[in-house]
């Protein structure tokens, strides 16, 4: 652990006047960066989990394969989580999203679309870029295969 941190301290350093390989350094600043990128791709996820329009299931993705990268602790962590844990391991494994998450997603999307649509959105191009996006997010959902 101590040459974890000193290596991160000194890696703008010469490496060999701490008796530290340079190839250490940079592996183990990129676990750090590894786990700081999946922490923001958690917390998208999360987000994503209350906010129609930002997809829950990629971002927690992302965030399982950089932990596998960058600390295998916490990828264990994520997969015991009984709520994001089974998204992540439902889609490795199967590549399918459960028909409960496909109908839930499916009409929090069309129905935050269609309020911009009727009462925020004033151009009609907006509205028709509304309407788009909520057709090709319904159709990247239903393409994968159902989880019953």
């Amino acid at each position: 652990m101590n040459k974890f941190i000193l290596a991160f301290n000194v890696t703008s350093m010469p490496a060999q006047r701490y008796g530290i390989n340079r190839d250490f350094c940079i592996f183990a600043s990129m676990k750090v960066v590894y786990v700081i990128l999946g922490y923001i791709a958690l917390g998208l996820g999360f987000i994503g989990a209350f906010l129609p329009l930002l997809p829950t299931t990629p971002f927690l993705i992302l965030a399982a394969a950089l932990f596998f990268r960058g600390s295998p602790k916490t990828y264990r962590w994520l997969l015991s989580q009984k709520k994001l844990g089974t998204y992540i391991r439902n889609f490795r494994e199967n590549r399918a999203i459960p028909l409960h998450a496909k109908i839930v997603s499916v009409t929090l999307v069309w129905v935050s679309i269609l309020y911009c649509v009727g009462f925020v959105a004033t151009n009609c191009w907006l509205k028709m870029l509304l309407l788009v996006i909520a057709a090709g997010i319904s159709f990247h959902i239903l393409s994968f295969k159902t989880l019953k």
